[in-house]
């Protein structure tokens, strides 16, 4: 997926953190050059939400919240003396050649430009990156690169009381076999895969951005807009977009968002604004026909 900075040999040699290491990375440093706090996750994963509130952005006239497709982020994993990071930055099409050249002037790796959603308002692009070394380092070179687009490079305080989701939740994690999480009005759910993801023989854990992510926006009326990615072996993606579209979801981008991995993964990003019990049952269906762990 990235051609590290490092040299290979050198990232070999390091090999990961133990989990109570990571626990204990000191990431302070790495969040004042990020220019805010990040948030722990599972794995001794460090991870920064850079979602683009300033974008006013409409799929078929559905207002899309950010925590639905316009969040991006940023996340660290701790190696050895260093750190390998991931992340995907939310774009508009004139933001995407100065932030391209601020990143690789560095040294961070660019590993895919594309589209997630199709009859967007205004065109919006994501660019996958990363790199492996120096967490401040690279820390300062994506805000900087961040600056020069119209990302908010100042973290919202969280509202006093979180936007209600207008959904019944308890019904969709138990069709999908799995928990969600209310998140900017948005119901949330991850599902990993079930086999283990490698990078040039480096884990790749699902906080790092290998899990199945599955939004739901209530649009009214019980009624859902639904997006995110499905993460699949090439062997699962022509079955599975079958089931999507006949279930009346809508396929709108199957790329690679890294290059090196083992095994290869595709992801199958979607689109539906319907029931959403119905669009659930679509997507349950869809993921029992990849290798992925249900909570039930």
């Amino acid at each position: 997926m990235r051609h590290f900075v490092t040299p290979i040999a050198l990232l070999i040699g390091f090999g990961f953190a133990s989990s109570a290491g990571a626990a204990d990375y000191d990431w302070t440093p790495v969040d004042q050059a990020m220019g805010r706090k990040g948030a722990d996750q599972p794995a001794g994963v460090h991870k920064y939400s850079f979602p683009r509130s300033d974008l006013h952005i409409t799929v078929d006239g559905t207002p899309i919240k950010p925590a639905l497709a316009l969040g991006g982020w940023i996340a660290f994993q701790p190696m050895g003396t260093g750190a390998m990071f991931m992340g995907d930055l939310v774009l508009t099409d004139t933001e995407i050649s100065p932030v391209m050249k601020r990143l690789i002037a560095d040294g961070v790796e660019i590993s895919a430009i594309h589209n997630h959603l199709l009859r967007t308002s205004s065109p919006v692009f994501y660019m996958h990156v990363g790199g492996s070394g120096d967490p401040v380092k690279f820390a300062k070179t994506l805000n900087a690169a961040l600056a020069l687009s119209q990302t908010p490079m100042i973290a919202a305080p969280p509202p006093s009381s979180p936007p209600a989701v207008d959904l019944d939740t308890a019904s969709l994690e138990k069709i999908l076999g799995a928990k969600g999480k209310a998140n900017g009005g948005v119901y949330q759910f991850s599902v990993p895969r079930a086999e283990a993801i490698t990078e040039r023989g480096m884990s790749v854990v699902p906080a790092m951005g290998t899990a199945m992510a599955i939004n739901f926006q209530p649009t009214g009326g019980g009624k859902a807009a639904i997006t995110g990615d499905l993460v699949l072996l090439g062997s699962e993606v022509n079955p599975i977009l079958k089931t999507l579209r006949d279930h009346g979801i809508e396929v709108t981008a199957l790329h690679s968002h890294m290059i090196d991995d083992s095994p290869h993964l595709f992801f199958m990003h979607f689109w539906a604004n319907d029931d959403a019990q119905k669009l659930a049952r679509g997507m349950r269906a869809a993921l029992d026909l990849a290798n992925v762990k249900h909570d039930s």
